[in-house]
């Protein structure tokens, strides 16, 4: 299965893209994901936090990923 991921803010940099396709052989739940992506980018664990969203709703950790789905990364953000 063929996942593609849109990165914003720092995770662009840490991709050193805005876009990234990774390949895997079963369906991943979003934790899941986000192992292969560390393991791939270790620079995302120096994040405090990250959000994997879903058809641009936040996920939880337990939802599967299928690859009909847009799938986002999006670092902590802060404004004021």
């Amino acid at each position: 299965m063929k996942l593609k991921i849109l990165a914003f803010g720092i995770v662009k940099d840490i991709f050193g893209a805005s876009k990234k396709e990774i390949e895997t052989e079963k369906s991943l739940s979003v934790k899941e994901l986000k192992i292969v992506l560390e393991e791939e980018f270790p620079d995302l664990k120096k994040l405090k936090s990250y959000f994997v969203a879903l058809d641009e709703e936040y996920a939880e950790d337990d939802q599967m990923v299928n690859s009909a789905q847009e799938i986002a990364i999006i670092p902590p953000v802060s404004g004021g």
